[in-house]
């Protein structure tokens, strides 16, 4: 089963999209690009407080058991 992690590694501020972007086999260029993209429909608020939250409670991939 695959878990959802933060790869910091990868990553450019969390590591939240890449690690999102290895659980859904998708780049994550692809996935930061929907980001920035949502963020700017949604004024910015919604997202960014999604992201910060995620941040905290999302492991990282060197916290996760193996």
């Amino acid at each position: 089963m695959k878990r959802i992690y933060r790869d910091e590694r990868q990553g450019r501020i969390a590591g939240i999209c890449a690690g999102l972007g290895e659980l859904l086999d998708i780049a994550p260029t692809i996935i930061r690009l929907a980001l920035v993209f949502l963020c700017v429909v949604t004024a910015f608020v919604p997202l960014t407080v999604t992201y910060l939250v995620g941040w905290v409670l999302i492991p990282e991939k060197s916290d996760l058991p193996r």
